[in-house]
């Protein structure tokens, strides 16, 4: 008997190639060069990964899609139109859904922006960092201010759903210079606005240089300041903060496809070095692809993708559903961590970090300051 209305999937689709490597960037990525050869066969390859994949969920209907990377704008846009083809044909959908497809304001991008919109994307998230050009060279970013507003232009012109991202507590930035940078983005015509605190990785170049000295480590309380101005600010401009680092004009701005991730949803990753959740056989399990990129394309080659999944543990399960789902203003499904022994619970809750309801656990605004603070005491 046909199953009426089968669970939902998401997928994510990581492209790893930048035609630059920014020195805060931590990501899988790799240094575009111009491999036709090896880009085409990447391509086969994601192909080949989502089809075997789609086979061990069986029927499902299709949730969202996301292009990440690396700089998936850097993609040949007939390829992203039969991505999404395949996508919807092993996931049938009826209805429309969000398919984001990450970008940069360079000229090389900007005029693939109208052929991504043919090929299916709906959605355009466009990493311009900052509205500055000294930060701008700081972050190693190939493009200058007046380049990410000329690229902003166009991606508002063939897009109706634009989001942009902007990072913050950089070195030598002020509060208030942040605030009329976010005032600035604000006043662009977006509907949703991604800010995120540089934090310095060890496996970065920018890690390297902090290790050498040459570089200062950003102080965590000064990042809290830019944070909580960071809530006030664009709470002011209409920007609600339904996720600790995303803030949306509205229900209808907010990023399906990471809601979909947060909330427990089932989600496939195809692409080297890609994370998925997917339930099959009772379980619901981890996947990781192989990261290294001539790697994964011989073993999707080989055995039709790169992945072994990973049975999740209920604990472990739940543990990360606790992670996930805090960062919404929504919270978290009291379901998915009913099994946590959360001794500091009614504590927190007492102390005003905390909000419980019927059916969810909820971070306050006093607790979401301090998010990584309150997961560790909720788990120790």
């Amino acid at each position: 008997m046909a199953v009426l209305n089968p669970a939902p999937v998401a997928l994510y689709i990581h492209w790893p190639y930048c035609s630059r490597i920014c020195p805060y960037c931590d990501f899988n990525v790799t240094r575009d060069r111009g491999q036709t050869d090896t880009q085409q066969s990447l391509y086969e390859a994601i192909v080949a990964d989502l089809r075997t994949q789609a086979q061990w969920l069986g029927q499902r209907r299709l949730a969202s899609v996301f292009f990440g990377g690396g700089t998936p704008s850097l993609m040949k846009p007939d390829w992203v139109a039969a991505l999404i083809a395949e996508a919807k044909c092993l996931f049938p959908v009826e209805t429309d859904i969000e398919i984001t497809l990450e970008a940069n304001p360079t000229d090389a991008e900007v005029a693939r922006y109208r052929a991504f919109r043919a090929a299916g994307i709906n959605r355009l998230s466009i990493g311009i960092q900052s509205l500055d050009d000294a930060a701008l060279r700081f972050l190693g970013r190939n493009h200058s201010a007046r380049e990410a507003l000329a690229g902003l232009e166009t991606a508002l012109s063939a897009f109706e759903r634009v989001s942009l991202d902007l990072i913050y507590a950089l070195p030598d930035q002020g509060l208030s210079n942040w605030e009329e940078e976010l005032r600035r983005a604000a006043r662009l015509g977006v509907e949703h606005i991604s800010p995120y605190q540089l934090t310095i990785e060890s496996d970065t170049a920018f890690g390297r240089a902090a290790r050498r000295g040459q570089l200062r480590i950003p102080d965590p309380d000064r990042g809290e300041a830019f944070y909580e101005r960071t809530q006030t600010v664009l709470s002011e401009l209409g920007f609600e903060a339904y996720e600790v680092s995303n803030h949306a004009r509205g229900l209808a701005a907010r990023s399906q496809h990471n809601i979909n991730v947060w909330e427990g949803i089932d989600y496939i990753g195809v692409g080297p070095g890609a994370h998925g959740r997917l339930t099959f056989d009772n379980s619901r399990h981890a996947t990781v692809a192989e990261p290294e990129l001539k790697t994964y394309i011989a073993r999707v080659r080989q055995g039709g993708h790169s992945v072994r999944p990973e049975p999740l543990p209920p604990a472990e399960a739940g543990e990360e559903a606790l992670m996930l789902g805090l960062r919404l203003i929504d919270g978290v499904r009291l379901e998915r961590i009913s099994g946590l022994p959360l001794s500091k619970r009614d504590l927190l809750i007492a102390d005003g970090f905390l909000d419980l309801t019927p059916d969810r656990l909820r971070a306050t605004p006093k607790g979401r300051v301090v998010l990584d603070r309150l997961l560790l005491e909720l788990l120790s």
